[in-house]
Parts: C-alpha cells; structure tokens; sequence
C-alpha cells in the first residue's frame, strides 16, 4: 500500500524540526524557558518523525535497532515534554498577570529556570524511565511510520503512561483561566507593568497567551481522544506479573502498511501520533514567526545561507573555468 503522504510528511517534519530553532537563541538569552523547552521538544520530536518517515518509507525492516530504541524514547519523552513545557509559558503568564510575583531579580529568574527545567526535562526524564514497568517488549516497526513504543495496556499503563498529558494540560486549562481572570480584573496595572519590562512586550506577552491557550484546547481533549484510542485498537488486559508482562521482552514486532492501516482505529492513533509534532511546530511558528524579533532572526539565517551557497557556487564555477 503506498503512503500518499510521502515525500510531503517528511518535508513538512523537517520544515517543523528547523523553523522553530532560529529564534531559539533569543529565547534563551531573555532566559524564556518555558517557550525554550517548548521549542526543544516540538524540534526534536519532528527530527525524530523525519528521520523515521525516511528510513522506514515503504518497509518495517528491522534495520536501525539502536536508532530505535532511541526513537521511542524521544516519542516517549516529548509527549509529556510538550504539555509540559506549554504548562511553563501558563505558569510564567499567571506569575506576570499577577505582577508582585512575576521574576525582576536574576535569582529571582534562575529559580524559575531551575523550576521549569524540573517541570520540563527532569519529568520527562523519569516519565520514560517508569515507562520501562509497562514496556511488552522492545519497540514496534510499522512501515512508513517507524518505531513506535510497545506498551502493554493494562491498568498500571493508564497511571504511568496515559494520563500524565491529560494532567498537564488540566493544569495548564486552570492557570489559564486564573490568568485571564487576573488580566480583567488588574488590565491598566498589568499593562503598566509590561511596558516597564524590557523582555516582554504586550504583543509578545499575547502571543505566548495565544500559544498556551492553542495547545490547551488540543492537549486536553486529544488526550481523552488517545486514551479512547488506545482502549479501541488495544483492549485493556489484566495485569498478572512483572515477568509476564516482559515476557519475550527481546521481541520486535514489524507491521506491513496494508496490515495497521486496514485497522481503521490503529491507523487513526499511528497518523496522529505522526502529525502531532509538526502541528505543534508550526502552531508555533504561526503565533511566533511573523513576529519582529523572529523576523529578524529568519532573515540572518537566510543571509547566511545565501552567502554560504553564494560561496560555494562560486568556487564551483571558478574550477570549471579552464
């Protein structure tokens, strides 16, 4: 069965893992670390989704273990990774909204650096570790699509693995709510405030609202939406023992294209895992690059590709010269 969507998934990745590292340097230097993790994550997921999408076009050959492996941690990772990340930029939004407590000292800021690399890298981190408790075996292959992690679906599965996004983005929808409250209620001190600080602007500020308040009406129902899914294509067994579940744990399950895409629930959770990472690049780069400063930064980037392939244009021509 031919992938309708190859070559074009594959390039829209890429375009999604590159777009939104341009202005990343920025970001990182006014020490925005929720927007930063949130640029980190959604990047490498689409790398992740690229390089799969190439090596497995038309085949489910077992021909990259190691890169697998490596690839469903990075799955594994950024889907908790990004809801938590987006959970950051809400936690900074409210702390601004309500100004006595938003962060003007530098310790003042690297805490909540500190605070947010714990949300951000260090959860993800031990999320992928406990996924190990109900991993059935090492990874799945499925043509065009990749690797994907092989989760045993059992009762534990939804406490360890399921409902963490569901929490995050939960989490997110109330400090939005208590933000947008804030900012009716204090609209003229707020605005003060903003234009007094010399790392957010009012656009800027309303834009990240915007992001957050985008990527918390997707997380929480596709959350729902995933664990629906999961329960359809794989039904819930009952949880007997550690060996049972790791039974064969060295195993590695190729799935042909015609075979999950004939599965009309499994195709939907295999496309939608695919794509969800591209989304959230571009949903990014739709709310931020347009944006001055990212102008900016796209601009000195294609500057320097010109120049680059200027360079190398004309070191071709001139050997041709005889």
């Amino acid at each position: 069965m031919t992938d309708s969507t190859y070559p074009l998934f594959s390039i829209l990745a890429f375009l999604g893992f590159v777009l939104p590292l341009i202005p990343l340097p920025w970001h990182l230097q006014a020490m925005n670390s929720g927007t930063s993790y949130f640029i980190i994550w959604s990047s490498l997921a689409c790398l992740n989704q690229f390089i799969n999408s190439i090596i497995w076009a038309g085949n489910a050959l077992n021909t990259a273990p190691i890169w697998c492996e490596i690839s469903i941690r990075i799955m594994m990772a950024a889907s908790v990774g990004i809801p938590a990340s987006s959970l950051c930029i809400n936690r900074r939004l409210y702390r601004i909204a309500s100004i006595h407590s938003a962060p003007v000292t530098q310790a003042e800021k690297r805490r909540s650096v500190l605070i947010d690399s714990l949300i951000c890298l260090l959860f993800p981190v031990v999320f992928v570790a406990l996924q190990y408790i109900v991993q059935g075996h090492r990874f799945n292959i499925f043509e065009d699509a990749g690797c994907f992690p092989a989760l045993y679906n059992t009762l534990p599965t939804f406490f360890i693995s399921s409902m963490w996004p569901l929490i995050l983005g939960l989490i997110s929808a109330v400090y939005c709510v208590l933000t947008l409250r804030l900012f009716a209620r204090r609209r003229a001190e707020f605005t003060q405030f903003l234009s007094s600080n010399t790392t957010l602007t009012v656009s800027r500020y309303f834009r990240l609202m915007a992001l957050s308040m985008a990527e918390i009406c997707a997380t929480t129902p596709l959350s729902i939406f995933t664990i629906w899914v999961n329960v359809k294509a794989n039904p819930v067994q009952p949880w007997i023992s550690w060996t049972d579940t790791h039974f064969n744990y060295s195993r590695v399950e190729q799935i042909p294209a015609i075979l999950w895409r004939s599965d009309r629930i499994l195709s939907i959770g295999i496309e939608f895992t695919c794509w969800v990472a591209p989304v959230c690049s571009f949903t990014f780069f739709l709310f931020f690059g347009f944006a001055q400063e990212s102008r900016r930064h796209y601009l000195l980037m294609f500057s320097w590709l010109k120049k680059r392939l200027g360079i190398f244009a004309t070191s071709r021509t001139l050997k041709q010269t005889p």
